[in-house]
């Protein structure tokens, strides 16, 4: 009996104690007491942190009230290639917190279908025929009054930019998180009034790791970066949406609106932008109510630092142009702040292991498409792949200095222009890459949102002979273009304005100055068509543009000795600054490319031709034209075109030790550890090919003949093609095959062009015609241009046949699935040589990624 009272006593005084532990929901001190002895940060999202456990406790008080959430990456892992940089943007979404009993869900509406109307039942049917996302579920763990307490730091513990998905990618190996080497970063979890930050030290374990990552992390298996988490109140209703027009470029956001009447698009579209406003709205010119201020990264030296404060600056012009007086403002980040604080528009240095590209990214309310946040990272070895292209122009490392200030100014002029493009970004602008056939002069220049190349003149050295001149290679300010797409998204009209018909006016003014849109799905594809729309080109005509930039390579060529590296520089690293020189027309051969077969067009409007300048929707390029670029285009597969200068070949000795180079900025090669003098012409003959005989364009050349029988057809082409490669075709005897640098640069191309249209007769995704074009052209060569087994054969009355050609091409008829061609000898890498590359996915969308 005695036991079973002590029994009894036991589990009584227990349940008293566990009430007492725990008590009651409804106990008006349950925060306080649970959260006792732990740090308290007030703010938008109060938080507490319990130190002895690692834990973030999350005070709630805003339940059903949408704010929005978006993580970043504070600190990266320094690869242009895996893409992960410092101070990476993650995607925002608009979120809200709903409480369902003792457990509270972050729920994402959906906002890319809405009802835009008063009717709320209207608005009921939207949201219940579409999925939303629940991000995360918490237990309530304590709560007082209508706050309660969760525990943030599994929600706060992820991978939340997707670190990991984006190394197995980029095929840099499969990792995952490891908690137990993951943990909060206090010194950077914050809150603040508007927003609260918190930050995270993550840790990704896995196997196999890639070349990439094994170049920038200490330990290649353990890949431990930072991530920051932001939840930020969403801005007040006194934001005004803007419409987009295609015919002016801006990002933005797009959604289905399904209270639209049905004889209207049910699509509305807007563009992004910053919320400004004047204070005097009657005056032309005001000050405006609160300025856009943009900061720079501290941590960027000088001379960078003031040339990137100057060219973010040169936006103020166009706010000017706008009717802003001093609206647009640049500083220095103060010492206190933090760069992932919403409040803080960045211009943010970044270091990597190698040159790369350079974004402008933007942080927008979803339902809106104000920014809330812009934000630049640029690359910092960028200014290092400029400098060495200036230093194979005009370098003359000697005794005179001249050329490195030179060299400077032209790469800071450069980091002027870049600073102003990424800005121009996170402005709400995408590229616009007809730019820079634009602007009033010989070299255009409308935008800095275009990519540019810089412009090498040749001018008279007198007793010297000539010399290629850099003090116009980049542009200074602000481009036509420019002001009035800041016009178009920022300009303040009167009181009872139409403002859909004011932003119409201004499109129509700005064609009639000659200035159009065009971007990236016009200029990126090799294969697309608008003869004036291409990145890092320059020219109003690509043709001549391109026979111009041939004789500066040819200068360029002719002048490159041992002196383009300072004294005491292994000569074996002269190669990477050959290598932009002698590839100096990569990007003036593909604009030329896109002539043939062109077409220009614009986004027009129905009624634009009757109320604006008379600019045609689509005109295919004259044949006179087409027929210029590809005569100029042969001209980039001739011998005296491909050859590398024998002074340059015997200056390139093989690497030193501990001076293995980035495999990007040589030449491949077949040679080993030599030099491969077939190395260059190969990579920039298969480059000419290749844009020559892009699928699409060939396919192009073919439907132009059909509507238009004096348009050139892809017979034409590859007839021409074939005798600039081959010369005439005839009978003689048979020859001896000629020997000599420049004759082995012949045969090489010419194996290149069978093995090119064999490419394009054997392909099931080339258009029938195409094939049908590329096989008649492989006969050709075999009747008429390579050895015939047997006898009374004929031969072309030149010395270049080819067995090997004559036998890849009885390959090919005999079985064209089990051809197999030598692995082409590419390009080194290019870009970014010149642009910002924003990242767009990886590109650029136009939030900023050029890639």
């Amino acid at each position: 009996m005695k036991k079973q009272l002590f029994a009894l006593l036991y589990l009584y005084f227990g349940v008293c104690y566990s009430l007492i532990a725990q008590p009651s929901t409804g106990s008006s001190d349950r925060i306080a007491a649970f959260t006792a002895g732990m740090e308290r940060n007030p703010g938008f999202l109060t938080f507490y942190w319990d130190a002895k456990k690692g834990k973030v406790w999350l005070e709630i008080d805003k339940f059903d009230t949408e704010l929005l959430y978006y993580p970043t990456l504070a600190q990266g892992v320094g690869s242009n290639d895996i893409g992960l940089d410092r101070g990476r943007l993650g995607q925002e979404h608009i979120v809200q917190f709903q409480r369902s009993g003792n457990k509270v869900l972050l729920i994402e509406p959906n906002y890319a279908y809405r009802a835009i109307t008063s009717d709320p039942l209207e608005r009921r049917a939207v949201v219940e025929s579409f999925a939303k996302s629940v991000h995360a579920g918490f237990e309530i763990a304590a709560e007082e009054g209508n706050r309660v307490l969760v525990d943030l730091t599994p929600f706060l513990m992820q991978d939340a930019v997707g670190a990991a998905q984006a190394i197995a990618q980029t095929k840099q190996g499969n990792y995952k998180l490891d908690p137990t080497r993951s943990a909060m970063y206090l010194p950077r979890s914050k809150a603040f009034p508007q927003n609260t930050e918190f930050e995270t030290i993550i840790t990704l374990t896995g196997d196999s790791p890639g070349a990439y990552l094994r170049e920038v992390v200490p330990t290649a298996s353990v890949v431990t970066m930072h991530q920051h988490h932001s939840f930020v109140q969403l801005p007040d209703a006194g934001y005004k949406p803007r419409l987009f027009d295609p015919r002016i470029g801006y990002g933005g956001m797009e959604f289905f609106d399904y209270a639209t009447p049905v004889s209207q698009p049910i699509t509305k579209r807007y563009i992004s932008r910053h919320r400004l406003e004047k204070k005097d709205p009657s005056a032309a010119v005001s000050e405006a109510v609160k300025p856009i201020v943009y900061y720079i990264d501290p941590g960027t030296p000088e001379p960078i630092r003031s040339a990137l404060m100057e060219g973010t600056a040169w936006w103020n012009q166009a706010f000017e142009a706008a009717g802003f007086r001093n609206a647009f403002q640049v500083k220095l980040l103060p010492p206190d702040a933090d760069p992932m604080d919403v409040r803080y528009n960045l211009v943010q240095w970044v270091h990597r292991s190698t040159r790369g590209w350079s974004y402008g990214a933007s942080i927008i309310d979803p339902r809106t498409g104000e920014i809330i946040k812009g934000k630049v990272t640029l690359g910092s070895l960028r200014v290092r792949q400029d400098f060495l292209i200036a230093q194979g122009l005009i370098g003359k490392f000697d005794s005179d200095s001249s050329q490195v200030n030179a060299m400077m100014t032209m790469s800071l002029d450069r980091l002027r222009q870049l600073a102003a493009h990424e800005v121009g970004h996170t402005l709400g602008l995408p590229h616009n890459y007809i730019a820079s056939t634009q602007g009033g002069s010989t070299f255009g220049r409308a935008s800095v949102m275009d990519y540019p190349t810089m412009v090498a003149k040749i001018r008279s050295g007198g007793q010297s002979g000539p010399a290629i001149d850099l003090s116009d290679a980049y542009a200074k300010g602000i481009g036509a273009y420019d002001k009035w797409s800041i016009r178009y998204g920022y300009e303040q009209f009167p009181n009872g304005a139409n403002e859909k018909q004011e932003l119409d006016k201004l499109v129509q003014q700005m064609h009639a100055a000659g200035l159009t849109f065009l971007t990236d799905q016009d200029a990126r594809p090799e294969g697309s068509a608008h003869p004036l729309t291409h990145l890092w080109d320059n020219g109003s005509n690509a043709i001549d543009e391109l026979k111009r930039v041939m004789e500066v390579r040819r200068l360029a060529l002719s002048n490159f000795t041992e002196k383009k590296i300072p004294a005491g520089t292994p000569m074996a690293t002269l190669e990477e600054v050959f290598v932009p020189m002698y590839m100096f027309h990569r990007y003036q051969v593909e604009a030329a490319a896109k002539v043939l077969g062109g077409q220009s067009y614009t986004n027009a409007l129905r009624g634009d031709r009757s109320t604006g300048p008379d600019q045609p929707v689509l005109a295919t390029v004259p044949a006179a034209e087409q027929k210029r670029a590809l005569d100029a285009l042969l001209l980039t597969l001739t011998p005296d075109a491909l050859a590398v200068p024998a002074s340059v070949l015997a200056l390139i000795p093989p690497r030193p030790f501990r001076y293995n180079p980035n495999p990007r900025e040589v030449f491949k090669r077949r040679t080993g550890i030599t030099f491969d003098p077939m190395g260059p012409p190969e990579a920039a003959a298969g480059m000419t090919l290749r844009f020559l005989l892009n699928p699409e364009r060939c396919t192009r050349l073919t439907r132009q003949s059909v509507a238009n029988g004096q348009m050139p057809d892809l017979e034409t082409v590859l007839t021409s093609l074939i005798v600039a490669t081959y010369g005439p075709s005839g009978k003689g005897s048979e020859p001896t095959k000629a020997k000599g640098y420049d004759a082995e640069i012949r045969r090489m191309v010419q194996r290149k062009l069978v093995e090119h249209l064999i490419q394009l007769a054997a392909s099931r995704d080339v258009d029938g015609a195409v094939r049908s074009g590329a096989h008649n052209a492989l006969m050709t060569i075999k009747g008429n241009y390579t050895r015939k087994w047997g006898a009374n054969t004929a031969f072309r009355n030149t010395d270049e046949y080819d067995d090997h050609l004559h036998w890849l091409i009885r390959q090919y008829e005999q079985n064209p699935s089990t051809i197999a061609s030598t692995t082409p000898l590419t390009p080194p890498e290019g870009a970014p040589i010149d642009p910002g590359q924003e990242w767009l996915a990886p590109d650029c969308d136009w939030t900023g990624f050029d890639r």
